[in-house]
C-alpha cells in the first residue's frame, strides 16, 4: 500500500520504520492484548504518526520567514557535539556531507516555529483555574512520610557467608543491649561506616521493601532488632520523622500555572494539526 498525501507519495516501508520505532513501548503498554490485533493496532498508530508528521513538514515548508545560514550552522555544530564529534556523528547518520542534515535542521526550526506561532497567543491561566487544578490534584503536592534514619549492616557477599554477618551482626545487637553507642557500633562493625551509618531523610520506596517495613514503624531515638534485606543484616536507628505534608497553594501556583499552559500548548497543537488533516487529500493506492 501506498499512501499519497496533498499529492506526497508515502511508501509502506516508512511506515513499517515507524512502526519499529513504536515498537518497544507499545510492546510494554499492550502486553495482554491479543497478537494480531496488537500488530494491526500498531501498524494504524504507525500510519497516522506518519501522516502527522508529512502534513505538518509540508506545511512548515511553507512557513512565512527564512532560516539564516549561522542558525543552521550553530543547531549542527551542538549536534555534532552531542553525539562526541564529527567521526561519530557521520557514523550514527550514515552521510557523506551535510547537505541533508542541513535540510533537516531547516525544516525542524520551520517547524518549531510555527508552533510557537500557533500558541503565542494563549491567555495566562486564571487564578481560578489554578485553584481548580489544586483541589483536583493535592496529591501531586503532597510530600510522603519521611523518617531520618541511621543504620548498622553487614553484606552477604562472596567475602562474608549468611552465618559470619549474622553473627558479627548480633555483638553489635548484643553490645547495644549492654549500653553501647549505637554510632560507635556502627563504626565498629558496619560495611557502611560513613557518615555515622546516617543515610538522611528517606522516604518509602526509596529503600527495599524490608527496610521500609522496619524503620517506618519505629519511634524517633528507638533501635530496631537485627532485621534481613536481600543485601544482608542490620540494625537501625530513626533519628527524625517528617508527616505527610501538602504543599501550599501559594508555593505550587507557579508550577501549576505552568502546567495549564503546557496543557493549552498542547491542546492548541492538536487542534491545529486536526484542521491540517481536515483540509488534507489523503489516497491509498
Amino acid at each position: 500500500m501506498v499512501l499519497i498525501v496533498n499529492g506526497e507519495k508515502i511508501e509502506d516501508s516508512e511506515i513499517r520504520q515507524e512502526a519499529e520505532r513504536l515498537r518497544p513501548d507499545y510492546e510494554r503498554a499492550f502486553k495482554d492484548q491479543n497478537t494480531k490485533e496488537k500488530e494491526a493496532q500498531l501498524l494504524d498508530w504507525s500510519r497516522e504518526n506518519v501522516i502527522e508528521r508529512v502534513l505538518i513538514n509540508q506545511e512548515a515548508k511553507k512557513y512565512e520567514g527564512q532560516v539564516s545560514n549561522e542558525e543552521i550552522e550553530s543547531a549542527l555544530a551542538e549536534l555534532k557535539r552531542q553525539y562526541g564529534g564529527e567521526e561519530q556523528f557521520r557514523g550514527q547518520f550514515e552521510v557523506r556531507d551535510d547537505k541533508k542534515i542541513k535540510e533537516d535542521i531547516e525544516l525542524q526550526i520551520r517547524v518549531e516555529r510555527m508552533f510557537q506561532d500557533v500558541c503565542r497567543d494563549l491567555a495566562e491561566p486564571l487564578d481560578d483555574a489554578v485553584l481548580e487544578y489544586y483541589e483536583e490534584n493535592k496529591e501531586q503536592f503532597t510530600s510522603a512520610e519521611q523518617v531520618r534514619v541511621a543504620h548498622i549492616v553487614k553484606h552477604i557477599d562472596w567475602q562474608t557467608d549468611e552465618t559470619a554477618a549474622y553473627e558479627t551482626t548480633r555483638r553489635a545487637g548484643d553490645e547495644l543491649k549492654d549500653g553501647a553507642v549505637f554510632e560507635v557500633l556502627v563504626a565498629k562493625y558496619s560495611d557502611c561506616p560513613e557518615n555515622g551509618g546516617d543515610l538522611g531523610y528517606i522516604m518509602r520506596g526509596e529503600m527495599v521493601e524490608e527496610f521500609d517495613d522496619v524503620v517506618f514503624n519505629l519511634d524517633v531515638g528507638e533501635v530496631s532488632g537485627i532485621f534481613r534485606t536481600r543485601f544482608g543484616f542490620h540494625i537501625a536507628k530513626v533519628y527524625g520523622r517528617k508527616p505527610v505534608v501538602v504543599r501550599a497553594l501559594e508555593e505550587v501556583k507557579d508550577e501549576i500555572a505552568e502546567e495549564i499552559k503546557k496543557q493549552m500548548r498542547e491542546k492548541a497543537t492538536d487542534e491545529f494539526i486536526d484542521q491540517l488533516r481536515s483540509k488534507a487529500r489523503i489516497e491509498e493506492i
